[in-house]
């Protein structure tokens, strides 16, 4: 299973990478393998708002529909467009193709609740 360093993670299973003042966000490795085959993934609307810990999109795969939890407060800026014609890069791409939504952070990223790759793993192992 594979772990970036350069993210932070949510209890949730979702991570989260920070540019500037926006971040990243998608389901982790270990997220995907447990969904099994993803099918489909709602995006949520550009230029809503989300808030942490809420759901703000779902992932439907041969197995279950998942809601995705945002890991911050803020707005969605911007879509994975891709995923609405491929939604098996959720699986085959979690941290690079496979991203969900880009949100602008309405508070500081350092106060989030989220996890090192190191804790991250920890959960993961138990």
């Amino acid at each position: 299973m594979t772990i970036p360093q350069d993210r932070r993670y949510s209890k949730d299973h979702e991570w989260a990478q920070l540019d500037g003042n926006r971040i990243k966000v998608g389901i982790t490795d270990y997220a995907q393998d447990a969904l099994g085959d993803v099918v489909f993934v709602q995006l949520p609307a550009i230029g809503s708002a989300v808030t942490e810990g809420e759901s703000f999109a779902e992932v439907e795969s041969t197995k279950s529909v998942s809601d995705i939890y945002s890991p911050a407060s803020g707005t969605v800026v911007e879509v994975n467009p891709s995923l609405e014609a491929q939604p098996e890069l959720v699986n085959t791409s979690p941290y690079e193709n496979g991203w969900i939504a880009v949100i602008e952070l309405s508070g500081d990223f350092s106060s989030l609740d989220l996890m090192s790759a190191e804790d991250y793993a920890t959960l993961t192992q138990a």
